[in-house]
């Protein structure tokens, strides 16, 4: 009896770390596209892509379904289909993602990466696949200000933004530490917003754009333009995949493949809202 107890132990214990282990991920779609066809034949191999799955519309995991899907997928699917490797898709939370890709822990962190020369120290970059916009997200019908410069002037206003991200970096250029409030997530800072714990946020605009329409009723984008910024994949330094996948990105814009995903994740069409998924 002890000894199957043991064994029932063991086989649990096994079970948990198999589960752990798949957690987060999506299976691999196996090898995508053929060596005859390849830009680069990179042979089936798989590349560990770091992906948040809590960042519309680049990446998500649909509450309905469970299933993965979002722009990084469908990139990325394309990518490797051009290159002939194998994209193994696997969630990571935004905070250390950065440094774990360039610890080596993943191949490619996806997530709308903001190029920012301080990163670029840290990681090699891809070509440019986006430009995106921060803007101040705000409740429905805010008249107290209009622009991050109004937010200056009125040390009575609060700011949040979520923490590790450029537009942490964007609010530190215009506001003391002390007046902006980092979350872990921008869900929060939203529920934070709603609640009437801050004025507005910094954030970017198509991510802005997805709570907006979730509470359409509640929230709404304001101002012009805070930054301009270049959104790209990121690798270790000294990555092999560099060359390679620049080039299947400078086929997909050549080819119009980059601008039907841009339409499909970016466009009035894309109706998933952060209430769609877990």
């Amino acid at each position: 009896m002890k000894n199957t107890k043991i064994v029932l132990v063991i086989v649990l214990a096994l079970l948990v770390v198999v589960l752990s282990a798949c957690a987060g991920s999506k299976p691999a779609s196996g090898c995508l596209g053929t060596a005859a066809d390849a830009i680069v034949d990179l042979d089936c191999r798989e590349i560990k892509i770091a992906v948040e799955n809590a960042y519309l519309p680049f990446n998500y995991i649909s509450a309905t379904t469970g299933e993965a899907g979002g722009w990084d997928y469908d990139a990325w699917d394309d990518i490797c289909t051009r290159l002939h490797c194998t994209p193994v898709y696997v969630e990571s939370a935004w905070d250390g993602m950065i440094q774990a890709v360039a610890d080596g822990q993943f191949d490619v962190g996806a997530d709308g990466v903001t190029y920012t020369e301080e990163r670029a120290q840290q990681v090699d970059f891809s070509i440019g696949y986006q430009q995106i916009q921060q803007r101040l997200l705000v409740r429905l019908g805010e008249t107290r200000f209009s622009s991050i410069e109004d937010i200056v002037a009125n040390s009575e206003l609060k700011l949040g933004t979520q923490v590790s991200t450029t537009n942490y970096e964007t609010a530190t250029k215009y506001l003391p530490e002390d007046r902006i409030q980092a979350f872990e997530t921008f869900p929060f800072a939203v529920q934070a917003l709603l609640a009437g714990d801050l004025d507005a946020i910094i954030i970017d605009e198509v991510v802005g754009l997805g709570y907006q329409g979730t509470n359409a009723d509640q929230l709404e984008l304001i101002g012009p333009s805070i930054s301009s910024d270049e959104l790209g994949f990121i690798y270790p330094l000294g990555s092999d995949l560099k060359e390679p996948v620049d080039l299947a990105l400078q086929a997909m814009i050549d080819d119009g493949t980059l601008a039907t995903l841009q339409e499909k994740y970016f466009g009035p069409d894309f109706n998933i809202t952060y209430d769609d998924i877990q």
